[in-house]
């Protein structure tokens, strides 16, 4: 394997997303629900007890119904400073815990556990330029870094299908927030996140990250190192 390669599949290990059982031995704690917000008729942000948790932004917590032997890893929404937690979520065609997250109702409780991952700012690097590229839901960990820190330098790319995807992108300043759109050409950049770094190569003293499905996340790796960007300052999230 050559070593750009090897860099490249080593990015997802630490990072991928998956379906995560409960444990009968440890029931987790309950958080009660006191907010959905509909975006689209199948995305959605909940938004239920923080109960004193301490996150840093960028990472995720499990989520799903009391009783009910699966959950689901969504990254934190809200911002390291708000009084409650906050996840973005759309529904999966199969999914079964999407879609009985979207049928809760006020007052319910939740399961929650967390936070976990490595997703996250690099204090060292607070004062420096930062990409965050996102597809769909993926752009859920940058809103919480973006919220947490208002001085941060940072520049979103988000890839959607149409501008009704691009969630709630008025709270991000109109100069950092590109929406890159695949099916219409509402957005400001007619094209995927992949198209315009191709047009726009990322500077070299810049720090990537990449949150979203594996295919964009590889394509933008190849990319980036056939504008030999530094690798190292490449940090990955994959939704599958």
């Amino acid at each position: 394997m050559k070593k750009n390669q090897a860099a490249k599949y080593s990015l997802l290990k630490p990072n991928i997303k998956s379906l995560s059982p409960v444990s009968d031995l440890m029931p987790l704690p309950v958080y009660r629900l006191h907010e959905i917000r509909d975006l689209t008729p199948t995305s959605y942000i909940m938004r239920f007890d923080r109960n004193n948790m301490e996150f840093k932004a960028g990472q995720h917590i499990t989520l799903g119904l009391p009783g009910n032997n699966q959950l689901r890893e969504y990254s934190i929404y809200s911002t390291e400073h708000d009084p409650y937690l906050e996840v973005l979520i759309k529904e999966v065609e199969k999914g079964m815990v999407s879609k009985s997250l979207h049928k809760c109702r006020l007052g319910d409780f939740l399961s929650v556990d967390g936070p976990f991952g490595f997703f996250t700012l690099d204090e060292n690097n607070l004062g420096k330029k930062n990409l965050f590229i996102g597809t769909g839901t993926g752009i859920a960990p940058f809103h919480s870094m973006a919220g947490s820190y208002p001085a941060l330098d940072y520049s979103i790319l988000h890839g959607v299908r149409t501008t009704d995807e691009t969630y709630e992108s008025s709270f991000y300043p109109t100069e950092r927030y590109i929406s890159c759109t695949s099916r219409d050409d509402k957005g400001k950049f007619k094209g995927r996140v992949t198209d315009y770094i191709r047009k726009n190569p990322v500077g070299s003293e810049t720090i990537v990250y990449l949150c979203g499905n594996v295919e964009m996340i590889y394509e933008v790796y190849d990319i980036l190192v056939s504008q030999h960007f530094p690798v190292d300052q490449i940090k990955t999230e994959v939704y599958f």
